[in-house]
């Protein structure tokens, strides 16, 4: 069984480097995105010795010599030091807020409607249906040829190694919701949970969510780790059965 200290660690390690990022750790985390993904950088997970003023100068240092003119930044509660008061005192502006949900998986039961269907993502036309949710729901770009193909060979490495794996989900047939999971010592975490906005409220994410959990399962994870948005996914999460662990919010800065 995963402690309470061991859901907050996997929660402050959870960091995303997107294929052809940039990341530098020095005070914090920072990983500069690609266009793709809308650019900029995102900053975490701050261990530093110096004070928040320093450390987000830093960070925002760091931004300007790569370019970038906009620095989003995700508290956690083991910040040390915390720099949400310097956010605030700097301008930056409180844009989104996740719950940071646990759970061991041998608890959660999720109810799913007969018309919603979940599946391992493993071929390019899967590969394929999962990008035309994600670019409406993230606002991204979608995927060129090349670039389907590349995602591909990164699912099957992943599905290979029993690192992770993504879901798509379905109604009637119809490609409509998607997910991701990977697993880190025992814990599977949940991620990149996105459904077509038409299609929510009908058991497309439940569907997406009981896969994942199914399949995370079968390859060694105990406890389920994901971080629910307040807005979307935190409700679903909150009904099935997960306990929170806190909040961790996100802040942007203009740096141009």
């Amino acid at each position: 069984m995963h402690t309470i200290d061991d859901i907050l660690r996997a929660s402050a390690a959870w960091v995303w480097f997107p294929r052809d990022s940039e990341q530098e750790r020095d005070h914090l985390q920072l990983v500069r995105y690609p266009q793709r993904f809308g650019g900029g950088v995102r900053g975490s997970r701050v261990e530093s010795t110096a004070d928040a003023a320093d450390v987000l100068e830093h960070a925002v240092a760091r931004t300007r010599a790569w370019g970038e003119s906009q620095l989003t930044f995700w508290t956690n509660a083991s910040d040390q030091p915390d720099l949400e008061d310097e956010l605030r005192r700097q301008g930056a502006e409180h844009i989104d807020t996740v719950t940071v949900f646990a759970l061991p998986i041998g608890e959660i039961e999720i109810d799913v409607p007969a018309d919603a269907t979940a599946e391992i993502v493993r071929t390019l036309d899967q590969v394929r249906e999962v990008d035309s949710i994600n670019v409406p729901v993230w606002e991204q770009s979608a995927l060129d040829e090349d670039g389907l193909q590349i995602e591909l060979e990164e699912v099957a490495a992943g599905l290979a190694s029993g690192e992770g794996f993504r879901v798509l989900g379905r109604l009637d047939g119809e490609a409509v919701s998607t997910g991701g999971c990977t697993i880190v010592d025992g814990f599977t975490r949940l991620w990149g949970a996105a459904t077509l906005e038409r299609a929510r409220g009908r058991g497309a994410y439940r569907a997406v969510l009981a896969e994942r959990l199914r399949a995370s399962a079968e390859h060694g994870a105990t406890t389920a780790l994901v971080k629910g948005r307040v807005a979307t996914s935190a409700p679903i999460l909150t009904r099935v059965g997960f306990e929170s662990f806190g909040d961790e919010r996100a802040y942007r800065l203009n740096v141009s």
